[in-house]
């Protein structure tokens, strides 16, 4: 994905990673780019991104980069759209890319096993036993951000995801990672994900499986302020 963002961008000297939290896009984005800036409204967030020679960190809002106008050729936000404050982002965005530049912004939803069976007890859960803790801005990663308002000229972009081989003890701790569950947690006292694993574990085995999350990407190009 990030290669294919860099062939889209006219000009390979600045991208920003908006909102980079500790670098998970803004360190694949350096290998692409001369200088990528990384800003996170969380200093302590910030903090955490490994030092890199081409990465430039700093806290700032989303809507405050403090990057000059029209002096980069990529904007990014990863995951982390649906925390930003729409329309302010979309103002900052426009100011700092030169006409032509690219801004691409995705978040992945609920992961896929392409196992029937787990994937059904694991939407289950999703929907039936945190879903009432999930945050309402939640519903913008469910709809993979098509609903949200998108001020530039779309491009289609190809289909990507992400993937990793785990056990099913990794895959419970990254379910207690979810703010839904931790919310539950707190709320009702005792981890829901217990009696998940007891469920899943006949299913599942003691085999590493396949856990897969389509990435929702929309780009689009900038045609500058005027």
């Amino acid at each position: 994905m990030f290669a294919w963002l860099a062939e889209v961008a006219r000009a390979r000297d600045l991208a920003w990673d908006c909102a980079a939290g500790n670098g998970q896009a803004a360190v694949p984005l350096a290998e692409f780019f001369a200088q990528v800036v990384a800003t996170d409204a969380s200093a302590e967030q910030i903090g955490q991104l490994p030092a890199h020679p081409r990465i430039r960190r700093y806290a700032a809002p989303a809507e405050a980069s403090g990057l000059e106008a029209q002096s980069v050729d990529l904007v990014t936000v990863a995951q982390a759209l649906h925390w930003l404050p729409l329309p302010a982002f979309w103002n900052e965005a426009r100011r700092v890319l030169r006409t032509g530049g690219i801004i691409a912004v995705w978040t992945y939803g609920n992961q896929r096993l392409d196992h029937p069976a787990i994937d059904r007890q694991v939407e289950s859960f999703y929907r039936s036993v945190v879903g009432p803790y999930w945050p309402p801005e939640r519903r913008l990663v469910e709809t993979g951000y098509r609903t949200v308002e998108f001020p530039f000229a779309e491009l289609e972009s190809p289909t990507f995801d992400m993937a990793l081989e785990w056990p099913l003890s990794a895959f419970l701790a990254y379910v207690r990672t979810w703010s839904a569950t931790n919310r539950f947690l707190k709320e009702r006292g005792f981890d829901p994900v217990v009696e998940l694993g007891r469920e899943l574990e006949p299913v599942w085995g003691a085999e590493v499986r396949r856990v897969r999350w389509p990435l929702s990407l929309r780009v689009g190009r900038s045609e500058g302020l005027g």
